[in-house]
């Protein structure tokens, strides 16, 4: 029944509700996103685009077999060590600062690691280009995250964004097979240059300075007790792939490593301005968000890694084919990205696509334990691996806005650094605990065809894999709906 206005006699205008958050983009915040994804996918192909050139750059400046991971886990060590210190320090002193400071580093690195003519200097700037993310990333993160309310667009925005990272290190093999084999391994570090200028330039135009947490100190102890404790456990994994779970080089790193960071926790615990405050990662969204990021990581860049094994080792197909194969999982991933934020809308929550994402990556993942040794198992193995990658996507949406969500602005350069911490740290380390699983199982083949043994293996990691994806799954989903259970 209408109502009539007893003043006038019309009737009032229809409630609206002024605190709705818009759901179109201006055209600033269009340019904006463009900008900061733009970022985001040089950054996560800069992680894969130098791997398949290993093979290449170890032949040309002389690098010892057992030392060519390092040319990837030297980029890692940088990247996970620094990010939650950079996080921080972008909401310190701000974001822009943070992310265009990130930028020049990259651009000068990249341009230095292009003209080395040595392994040691080639590893300098591949650490510097890991410095780099850790600063783009988190400050990228969280002037995203400011850029856009809590709402539709802000998930649209991380939709994009988890999209752009997972095809940036999906294209980032794909660009390096080609570069590598039309041009040089160099043009894998040239090409960031007038991308890292370009992006320098846009940036002031686009982004608004602010001035940040002035007021706020830094807290060097746990600065330098988590950045060190990280470093020493991605060491750790990485020589473990490298000379064995327990080789006293692996076993000391994992000690001091995780000496480090029971330090860093007992320092926060009565630091007066900490790191990492508790009541920000006793968030039971933040804390299981991470983890469920995490897990998906880890499955996503060993799965990649033991189909790289499969498509060659068993299957017989050239590197570059295998690079161009993968192109099935960017469409994934792309695909994933652009229709994550509408499964929100379906499912009710980030929550519940968190959950789902994890169960399909893991489901699809585990179900390529069947897959043969004759070629036509290709087909099926492409269509699981690009459902796997559209799952792990609409993961990484999930986590990302479950991980960054009820956060005042000036904490979210804390939250972004955090995740950016789980991706880097996952990243580093699905590959060697994987890598170690399928060489445990191909090591008791003993007397098998080695065919046939390389196939085992890489079921076996492959089945690991997949349940330790759906598990995880499990468990986020029980506690983060604790969560809402107890707060309605």
């Amino acid at each position: 029944m209408s109502t009539v206005n007893s003043a006038d006699g019309t009737r009032p205008a229809p409630a609206t509700e002024p605190d709705a958050p818009p759901n179109r983009m201006t055209r600033r915040q269009t340019l904006t996103l463009v900008l900061l994804l733009g970022a985001q996918f040089t950054l996560a192909v800069d992680f894969s685009i130098m791997n398949v050139a290993v093979p290449v750059i170890g032949r040309e400046l002389d690098v010892a077999q057992e030392n060519l991971q390092w040319i990837a886990t030297s980029f890692a060590l940088g990247a996970a060590g620094f990010s939650l210190l950079f996080g921080r320090i972008a909401d310190m002193i701000g974001a822009r600062r943070v992310f265009l400071a990130g930028l020049a580093l990259l651009t000068v690195a990249s341009l230095l690691g292009g003209l080395v003519d040595s392994s040691g200097p080639l590893l300098a700037a591949r650490v510097a280009q890991g410095l780099a993310t850790a600063m783009v990333t988190p400050a990228g993160l969280a002037l995203l995250t400011t850029s856009f309310p809590e709402g539709p667009l802000r998930e649209r925005a991380l939709g994009l964004n988890g999209a752009m990272l997972s095809a940036g290190f999906t294209c980032g093999a794909i660009v390096g097979g080609l570069l590598t084999d039309t041009l040089s391994w160099r043009w894998g570090f040239f090409i960031n240059v007038p991308i890292g200028l370009l992006l320098i330039i846009v940036t002031p135009m686009l982004l608004a300075g602010s001035r940040g947490n002035r007021g706020s100190k830094l807290d060097i102890p746990g600065a330098i007790t988590v950045s060190a404790g990280l470093i020493a456990l991605v060491y750790g994994i990485s020589a473990a792939g490298q000379y064995g779970w327990s080789d006293s080089t692996t076993l000391l790193a994992f000690g001091i490593g995780v000496v480090l960071l029971a330090a860093f926790g007992f320092i926060e615990l009565r630091a007066a301005e900490p790191l990492a405050p508790l009541r920000v990662l006793k968030l039971r969204s933040v804390t299981w968000g991470n983890i469920g990021g995490f897990v998906t990581f880890i499955g996503f860049t060993a799965m990649i890694f033991l189909l790289t094994l499969y498509l060659q080792e068993v299957l017989g197909y050239s590197a570059m084919t295998t690079g161009l194969t993968f192109g099935v999982l960017g469409v994934g991933a792309f695909l994933g990205g652009v229709t994550a934020p509408r499964w929100i809308g379906v499912l009710g929550s980030p929550q519940a696509l968190l959950v789902a994402g994890l169960i399909v990556q893991g489901v699809t993942v585990g179900v390529l334990f069947f897959a043969g040794a004759e070629r036509g198992w290709l087909i099926p193995v492409l269509v699981l691996a690009f459902l796997s990658s559209y799952g792990h996507v609409a993961a990484i949406v999930g986590f990302m806005v479950t991980a960054t969500s009820g956060l005042p602005n000036e904490q979210q350069g804390l939250a972004t650094g955090i995740t950016t911490l789980t991706q880097q740290v996952s990243i580093t380390i699905g590959i060697p605990i994987m890598s170690a699983i399928a060489t445990a199982r191909i090591r008791s083949q003993a007397g098998a065809p080695i065919r046939d043994a390389t196939l085992s293996g890489i079921n076996v990691a492959i089945l690991a894999n997949g349940l330790l994806i759906v598990a995880v799954a499990l468990l986020v989903g029980f506690f983060l709906k604790k969560r809402r259970t107890a707060m309605s």
